[in-house]
């Protein structure tokens, strides 16, 4: 782990900051005076303002309503406030401004459907049938509605739960989120969807709105796909739930494939065009998008975030509400993770680093950041002890709960941080993280030098390889085997 410790600032740990924040500002003033952007407010945006995290002393209060938010598929540096040249994020950046950013905060898999299993279980995606598809295609798995999800033990701890959004852990009739610990849900059930007309991979509907009591049924709705899920978030948001705390999930498809904008109907109707005329792969858009799409659909996606976080704040509840933001995964074909290699599907850091901000005003103090590696289990974890919920017993969490650190400024122990893909491995303990392609070669990198993954450590360091080899051994016993 980080030499860094809350409450005490070592030389490594300012000399680690300085080198991130140095080289954010070099970099992004650089690409933004090629690209013609103003390199002063490419400085502004790197963190240059930021300290190292501290635990503020701010004790007592409620247990914290919880707003949960995943893009799809965005990338590391794809947030003006990690450093992208072209893409400008105010209101993701002011989140970070009013909470925590994370540097080294990573996803539980390297594509959409494992990580939310991570995230729903607190688990390794490889510990349930369902977390073994990479991504789930079709509907012979899902995740089993009598697992206990960080929803049905929060539910059980007096919370109000829903999910509105992408869920991609199963198909109905076996599987929903209304099954598996959310009171409520609206969105879609596949990985991916047409934005205005609601088609899925498939070709079928896929808009439902469902509820524990009444099921889940199709739900007409023709406007574009984020508008519809921003306006049900800002609602639900604004809504009395009495005495409850709350936890929503708010997943957002963007900026997601197909490369479809606010206004793009013409577009729109050529692919569901296409759709409808059976062509495979159409709603992947692989003839489609650019930069400059790209970066008008995560525009969106953060405007739309601001409208649910005004929303949030007019309500009275802001103080007390933890919001967190994040990736599923890397990001994809016009995505911008530099300096990192890899994107989507690989573990590769480009592939399982994602942006992440923590925002709680009544216990977390603004303006930190934070670089201690930690990843979707993690988050799992310290919901429920946020939210005073108990993990099952039965179904042990393979995350480490970060409230200690966040909130009385504990070090965190060192640990390793595990993935595992078909034809991938990965481990990082502390700034070591030992890799396996699909050569089947084994490498080792230095992240706190090298997080560009160029340097191959391996020759230099063959005891700490073969530790690592050994420790990402121990765990993959542990799991299913892929079929």
């Amino acid at each position: 782990m980080s030499s860094y410790k809350p409450g005490r600032t070592s030389d490594r740990s300012v000399s680690r900051l300085s080198r991130r924040a140095f080289g954010g500002v070099v970099g992004a003033s650089a690409t933004a005076a090629a690209v013609g952007l103003p390199a002063a407010g490419a400085q502004a945006r790197t963190g240059a303002d930021e300290q190292p995290f501290r635990a503020a002393a701010r004790g007592g209060g409620r247990r914290p309503n919880i707003l949960f938010i995943l893009g799809d598929d965005l990338g590391w540096a794809d947030l003006s406030s990690y450093g992208s040249p072209h893409i400008r994020t105010p209101h993701l950046d002011r989140l970070a401004r009013e909470g925590v950013r994370f540097t080294d905060a990573y996803s539980g898999s390297a594509t959409c459907s494992p990580t939310r299993f991570s995230l729903y279980t607190g688990r390794f995606p490889g510990r349930t049938k369902g977390g073994l598809a990479e991504p789930i295609a079709d509907r012979s798995v899902g995740l089993d509605p009598t697992h206990p999800t960080l929803a049905s033990l929060l539910r059980d701890a007096g919370y109000a739960t829903a999910l509105i959004g992408k869920w991609h852990c199963g198909y109905l009739p076996d599987y929903s989120p209304t099954k598996s610990g959310w009171d409520e849900f609206f969105g879609n059930f596949g990985g991916a969807l047409e934005y205005y007309s609601k088609l899925g991979l498939a070709g079928e509907y896929d808009l439902y709105k469902g509820a524990v009591r009444e099921g889940d049924a199709e739900y007409k709705d023709l406007r574009y796909y984020t508008r519809v899920l921003t306006e049900r978030a800002s609602e639900y948001v604004r809504r009395d739930h009495g005495a409850k705390p709350w936890l929503l999930n708010l997943n957002f498809t963007t900026p997601h494939w197909p490369w479809i904008a606010d206004g793009d109907e013409e577009q729109s109707a050529e692919i569901v065009r296409r759709i409808k005329a059976g062509e495979k792969g159409a709603l992947q858009h692989r003839d489609g998008g650019s930069v400059a799409k790209y970066k008008e659909m995560v525009e969106d996606l953060d405007r739309s975030i601001g409208e649910v976080l005004r929303a949030l704040k007019k309500s009275g509840q802001e103080r007390d509400t933890l919001v967190f933001f994040a990736s599923d995964n890397g990001g994809e074909r016009f995505s911008y993770n530099w300096p990192l290699s890899g994107n989507k599907g690989s573990l590769k850091e480009g592939g399982i680093r994602v942006p992440t901000i923590v925002r709680w005003p009544a216990r977390i103090g603004g303006g930190q950041v934070s670089d201690e590696p930690v990843y979707t289990p993690d988050w799992t974890a310290t919901l429920l002890e946020i939210g005073g919920a108990r993990p099952d017993r039965a179904h042990p969490l393979d995350g480490t709960s970060l409230a200690p650190y966040l909130l009385k400024g504990e070090a965190l122990a060192e640990r390793e941080l595990f993935w595992r893909v078909r034809g991938e491995r990965a481990l990082r303990r502390g700034g070591w993280k030992y890799y396996r392609g699909k050569d089947g070669a084994d490498q080792l990198f230095d992240l706190d030098e090298d997080r560009r993954e160029q340097a191959d450590r391996a020759a230099a360091e063959p005891r700490l390889l073969a530790e690592l080899r050994r420790a990402w051994e121990r765990t993959d016993e542990g799991l299913l085997p892929y079929a």
